[in-house]
Formats: structure tokens, sequence, C-alpha cells
């Protein structure tokens, strides 16, 4: 369910129409065939999680078969698309708050809520995961109901006068592709961002109470939730209406609901869409705390981030990561005051995130190439290995490099691309001049060695 939470943001629900307006009904082959290559990734992690599972895991594996900056690098990105994430989840809650409160102060649904979630997780992990559980599961519940009432639509006329629209919308509309190959491969950007934070499954793995068959079911499963909720509910969408009038209708989800007769469609999408914003950032502050004390172990940021409380959660980096978000939502309500277009800087921070948010999961398909050599001896036995390796990690790789190529050449993702590429310069300089030659640990024996 983490990791559920984790992929289903609140871009699906609310951001559906950018990538549509791109690709035009082909948009369903770009969540399947990322979908797929995601599932390879996951499957690379999987094989590695099984022989070692362990918190902080994809930026212990790039540390141990790859190199320590890769580490280092994996966890400082992991920190920054999931504090940058969370502020714009605080925002948004914010946002859809005015719905009910039009007069309300953006900044104190935000507040608000992030406070609420660091205390939930300085609790404990079990207060964490079962917070992530019931938002996991509400956002399922209205996909679920979404994806059945438009196929009641589709193929029964359900809220049609009992006409059925049938499946002409997917190419009445200037065909599959109508913006050509080009917009497809825009597309898969976004795409590919609305599915980071899948990898949650490697954080969680070292706490689950029994890890092996945990790991195993949730990469296993990981192919079909993205059928069902993503393709699913874009089938749903670019079927019932033609894709060239979606931005002319608001929210595809309320409107499906409304087509059926559900009249509060727009008030229940817009409490789906604060929880899904709440599993946004509560999963932000989870993963990102355990980077920053896996860093903290590393010595590689101030020893007291190691400091468990007596819940077993590390303090300060929970609290550092909520006070990150929190001046997100404090930056948003001054910053209008004095310059106002900061919230276009902030829309560019945001976007930002897309590479660094790469970043695990390239490390995740090098490692594994090395890991298999490392531990020949186990390859035979394991029960869960990645399939067709290593040539499944290089044709992943080399997808996710076309993504990148492609958001250079598109004017509306080349900017945040730069962006992340100067943070991951920094973040690389940083560790060569002030980390390189600090002791690293020996994750095998717990030990410090030069």
């Amino acid at each position: 369910m983490i990791a559920l939470g984790g992929t289903i943001g609140v871009g699906l629900f609310m951001g559906a129409t950018a990538t549509i307006k791109w690709t035009g009904p082909s948009v369903l082959f770009a969540y399947a065939i990322a979908g797929f290559f995601l599932y390879m990734i996951m499957r690379a992690l999987g094989e590695m999680l099984y022989v070692d599972p362990d918190t902080g895991s994809f930026a212990k594996f790039a540390t141990e078969y790859m190199h320590p900056v890769f580490g280092y690098l994996t966890a400082w990105s992991n920190i920054f698309q999931f504090v940058v994430v969370g502020m714009s989840e605080m925002i948004a809650i914010g946002e859809y708050f005015k719905y009910w409160w039009p007069t309300l102060p953006g900044w104190v649904p935000g507040a608000v809520a992030i406070t609420i979630l660091v205390l939930a997780n300085l609790i404990s992990v079990k207060m964490f995961g079962e917070l992530e559980f019931w938002f996991a599961l509400i956002k399922v519940v209205t996909i679920i109901l979404m994806i059945v009432a438009g196929f009641g639509v589709i193929f029964f006329g359900l809220g049609n006068g009992g006409h059925a629209l049938g499946l002409s919308n997917l190419w009445s509309h200037g065909g599959f592709f109508p913006n050509g190959w080009m917009g497809f491969f825009f597309a898969l950007s976004i795409v590919l961002g609305s599915y980071q934070g899948v990898e949650l499954l490697g954080i969680t793995a070292g706490e689950a109470e029994d890890p092996r068959p945990t790991i195993v079911k949730a990469v296993k499963d990981t192919v079909g939730r993205i059928l069902i909720f993503y393709v699913g509910a874009i089938f749903v969408i670019v079927t019932i209406y033609p894709w060239n009038q979606l931005s002319n209708i608001g929210s595809p989800f309320v409107q499906t609901f409304s087509k059926v007769g559900i009249t509060f469609a727009a008030g229940l999408v817009n409490f789906v869409v604060i929880t899904a914003a709440l599993s946004g950032a509560n999963s932000g502050i989870y993963s990102a705390s355990r980077m920053v004390y896996t860093l903290a172990n590393a010595r590689q940021l101030p020893k007291a981030f190691t400091k468990l409380n007596r819940h077993g959660v590390p303090f300060y980096p929970v609290v550092s990561i909520g006070f990150g978000i929190l001046l997100g939502v404090v930056l948003n309500a001054l910053l209008p005051l004095i310059y106002p277009a900061a919230s276009n800087v902030f829309v560019l921070v945001y976007s930002s995130s897309v590479l660094p948010g790469m970043v695990p999961w390239v490390v995740i398909l090098i490692s594994e190439i090395k890991f298999r050599k490392v531990h020949a001896d186990k390859m035979a036995e394991h029960p869960f290995k990645m399939p067709f390796a290593p040539y499944s990690n290089y044709l992943t790789l080399a997808f996710l490099a076309l993504t990148l190529f492609f958001m250079i050449l598109n004017p509306e993702t080349n900017i945040s691309l730069l962006v992340g590429v100067v943070f991951l310069a920094i973040m690389t300089t940083i560790y060569f001049v002030k980390h390189n030659k600090q002791p690293i640990i020996d994750h095998t024996t717990e030990k410090f060695e030069e």
C-alpha cells in the first residue's frame, strides 16, 4: 500500500489533461510503456532487496556497487524530490480548501496538515503506515469507482440515456496520435514523473516485519496496479471525452461522476485530492527523513541526525524535512507579496524534480548488474531474479535517456531539466570537495572503514 500510495499522486486526478494535450489518446501507450519499464526497475530493486533488505537501500546499493558519490547523489536527489513535492502538496491543499472556504488563507491548511503529518511520523513507523494505508485506500476506491462508472457509460450507456458511447473517441478527433510521435515522446517525461515514488518500496523494506515475501508481493503487483489505476483511468477519460475538449471541462474525474448522476462529485473528488496530497507529503517525509538518516550514518551529515526517539524514529531528520516542506508554504504566502512572479519560480522548481527523481532508477539498474557479479553464488537459487538481465537493464536505461532527450527538445520542460542538472552538479561538487576522503560505512559489519 505504501508503494501504491507513493505512485498514485495528485497528477493523476487533476493533471491528466496536461499529458493528454501533448499526445491525445495515445497517452494510453505512454502510460503502458512507462509502466513496463518501471516494472523492470522494480524487479532489479526487488532482486537486490531479497538478498539484502535494508533501510535506505538503493542509496546503499549505489555506494557499494558503483561509487560512494552515487549513493550520496541518490540520497540527496530523493530528499530534493520529496521536499519539493511535499511543498507543492501542502500548497495544493491550501487551494483545495478554498472550494469550501474561499476566504481562508492558503497557508493555514498547509501549515496544519504538515504539523499533523510530522507528529504522526514521529510517533511511530506504525502510525505512518496506518495513515498511508487509509490515504491509499481512499485513492484506490475512488479510481475503481471512476473506472466502473466510466465503463458503464462507454459500454452500457449509463447516464447517457442508455446509448453506449463506444470507443470512437479514441480515433475520431485527429487519430490515435493526433500530435504525432513528437507529442507522444514529450508526454513521457510527465508520465514518468507521475510514477516517481514507487521506489519507496526499497526504503520501507528494512522496516517491514517479514521483508522477503512482502517485497516479492509488492513488486509483482506493480504492473497490475499500473494497468488498473493509470491505464484504466486514462482509458475511461479519453474514451468518454474527445481529447481536444478536455481542457474545457475541468477535472475529468468530476465530470465522469457527474455524468452518471453523482451530483456531489465535485466535493467528493476535492476531498479525495486532499487525501492524495496528504499521502504524497506523508510518503515524502518518511522517504526523505530515512535518506537524511542514511547520510548521517555515513558521516556526511551531523551525528545528531542519527538520533532515534523512544519510538525508534529518526527525530531530527523527520523534523528537518517537515520544516523544509513548511518553508515552502511560508514562501508561497510571502513571496507573491514582494515578487508577483514568484509563483512561476515555484512551478519551475517543482518540475525540476523530474531528473533528480530518475537518479534512484538509474542507480538501481546499474547497481543490479554489479550486484549479480558480487553475489553470483546466490543467483542460481534466487527465486526473484531480474528478467533478461543485463539486456533489460540496458534497454530501460536507454528508455530513460530517450525521455531526457525529448525533455531538451520540449520548450515546456527544457528549463526544468537544466535546473535538475545544476542541482546534481552542485551536489557532486560538494561531495568531492567535502566528503570524498571521509570514512564510509561498511553495512555488512556496521563498522567504519577507511
